[in-house]
């Protein structure tokens, strides 16, 4: 079953070829295994991948027999509140992150991934004070002026954007930007953890009930599971997702591809034990894919 996993499983800096060999040696171990990647390694940096760089990544592709499927964009600079960012309303630091979000768009169309940049966006959540709110609204103005620029090279190389649910998310920022561009080249990502995070005021989450509004944008995946205390990026069956109704959604849904999980090593017993990860991880995607 090809499934497909973000890189940064147990690291997101340094050299990329370490995860992938090991995802190579788990599903060699086990006869199955990840076939397609998610690429989130140095996603949150002012890291700008060169030409020589991404020929070496087509390389370890190739070598370890993986597909590109997405790669997760970049807000910009280490941490919250990035500098470089594409909606930042501060113009020469808008058009850095621009700049950045154009180079993921050429990775993907360099390295044959056949899905989309997955971007953070501003987001507006529950509870909200009204200078929180301001701000948001602020930086979409910002986002959209970055949205135009970008369109015209998501067209030529054939490659969309895939804005992200944060958090606490209402979807009022996504949907209303949805409103404005159109589905083949702006899609959602949805992040099933973020939207399974309950609020702060003690509401369940209704991150489900916000994806299945907007099935006919969603061009991409973020899945992984937690309890609805926080973002853990655990495997399935770990926490309360409820498996069956998310992926009867993605198969109601546009998507057109294999399903993608965004899963890391902290919250499990395989902390630092990769291989064993690895194993367990895959066979947790395939029974949820199944249900």
């Amino acid at each position: 079953m090809d499934i497909a996993l973000a890189t940064d499983y147990f690291t997101s800096g340094g050299d990329p070829e370490l995860p992938l060999r090991y995802i190579a040696e788990a599903r060699e171990k086990a006869g199955k295994g990840f076939t397609h990647l998610h690429w989130c390694h140095r996603w949150n940096t002012d890291h700008f991948y060169t030409f020589d760089e991404m020929i070496y990544i087509k390389g370890l592709l190739r070598k370890y027999d993986l597909k590109l499927l997405d790669i997760h964009g970049t807000d910009g600079s280490i941490g919250w509140g990035p500098l470089c960012c594409w909606y930042n309303p501060q113009e020469v630091y808008r058009k850095q992150g621009v700049d950045i979000v154009k180079n993921r768009i050429q990775m993907v169309h360099m390295l044959e991934g056949s899905g989309t940049v997955m971007m953070h966006i501003p987001s507006i959540a529950r509870g909200n004070s009204e200078e929180q709110i301001a701000e948001a609204w602020k930086r979409v103005d910002a986002l959209r002026k970055s949205l135009d620029e970008l369109m015209p090279v998501c067209e030529e190389l054939d490659v969309p954007l895939a804005l992200e649910n944060m958090p606490l998310d209402t979807f009022e920022v996504l949907e209303k930007i949805f409103s404005e561009y159109p589905a083949k080249l702006l899609g959602l990502c949805y992040d099933a953890g973020h939207g399974n995070i309950d609020w702060k005021d003690g509401s369940t989450a209704n991150g489900m009930e916000c994806l299945e509004r907007n099935l006919d944008r969603l061009q991409a995946l973020h899945f992984h599971d937690n309890d609805g205390s926080g973002d853990k990026h655990q495997p399935p069956m770990y926490g309360t997702i409820d498996w069956k109704r998310l992926c009867d959604n993605v198969r109601k849904s546009a998507y057109p591809r294999c399903f993608s999980f965004e899963m890391a090593e902290g919250n499990t017993p395989f902390k630092d034990k990769h291989i064993e990860f690895l194993q367990d991880a895959y066979e947790r995607c395939e029974k949820a894919i199944s249900l």
